[in-house]
């Protein structure tokens, strides 16, 4: 990282530290940025990524999604749709703490800044790789992440100058990234941008009984074809994808409603609480109660 990077970090590092005035995420004026502190390591936790970049100002994670990704100031992460993944902070301390940065996007604003630079575009391609990758950092977006976080400082030009960043970030995002992932899933007719639109049904009805030939329809695919792109994408079938999906929104029920086990079991679509308590104890290694109450620090 040379000396302009270090100081663009530096500065990152203030305005995070700044404005994480709390434990875990922490939302800001800007609607689509959020910022995560914590100040000691943690265990192996369960998460779902939605479409964003992630960039790590101070520490550092270990992301695991079929490989194991970890990254530091000096690499970031994109996630191209809704994942479910495991990650543990690895590096944090009171006096060091993890600071990271979310800044979330959609396909749409992908697929626009595709469709207004010819230099972007993507040859119509039958690969779909998996929905999240590894890349160096570049002077070019720690630059514009610090003018739109820089912005907190100047509230009456979020509306106006924060869009206008925030598509320059994707453009950069687009044009320095050494792979062809984002460019996949705004193709429309690619099988990616297919599993993607087949991963957006699915969130709208999470917890609606749903039959994997209706999903395989939304794509536009044969039942084995789905099947094969689906765990190309996501590195999970889609049975497995859903059943992630449900136990982490009847976990974050739990924590921020106070719902009970079995509450929150049938306000995610489970008709059983017994089956539903032994599939979150099989995926977080505890039972929903002892969990929680780790969770919550009781």
């Amino acid at each position: 990282m040379n000396s302009t990077m270090s100081n663009l970090r530096q500065k990152l590092i203030d305005i995070v530290q700044n404005e994480a005035t709390h434990e875990g995420i922490n939302t800001t004026r800007i609607p689509y940025v959020q910022l995560f502190k914590a100040s000691n390591v943690t265990q192996m936790l369960h998460m779902v990524y939605e479409p964003a970049l992630f960039v790590i100002v101070q520490g550092a994670k270990i992301v695991m999604l079929g490989n194991t990704y970890r990254y530091d100031p000096l690499s970031y992460l994109v996630s191209s749709v809704h994942l479910p993944v495991s990650g543990q902070i690895v590096e944090a301390s009171n006096t060091c703490p993890f600071l990271s940065i979310q800044i979330t996007f959609s396909t749409e604003q992908i697929y626009e800044i595709i469709e207004q630079s010819h230099d972007l575009r993507l040859e119509e391609t039958n690969d779909a790789s998996l929905a999240l990758c590894q890349e160096p950092i570049a002077e070019e977006i720690l630059e514009v992440i610090y003018r739109q976080l820089s912005l907190f400082n100047t509230p009456k030009d979020i509306e106006i100058l924060a869009p206008l960043y925030h598509k320059e970030l994707l453009y950069r995002i687009l044009q320095l990234n050494s792979t062809t992932i984002l460019r996949q899933y705004a193709s429309l007719e690619s099988n990616a941008s297919r599993i993607s639109k087949v991963i957006r049904f699915m969130q709208n009805d999470l917890f609606e009984p749903i039959h994997i030939q209706t999903l395989a329809d939304v794509a536009k695919m044969s039942v084995s074809s789905f099947h094969k792109y689906f765990k190309d994408v996501t590195s999970m079938s889609p049975i497995q994808y859903r059943k992630q999906n449900r136990l982490q929104e009847a976990r974050r029920l739990m924590m921020a409603k106070q719902l009970d086990v079995s509450s929150a079991a049938f306000e995610v679509g489970y008709e059983s609480p017994s089956q539903f308590s032994r599939e979150y104890s099989r995926l977080f290694g505890l039972s929903p109660k002892a969990d929680i109450k780790r969770l919550l620090g009781k």
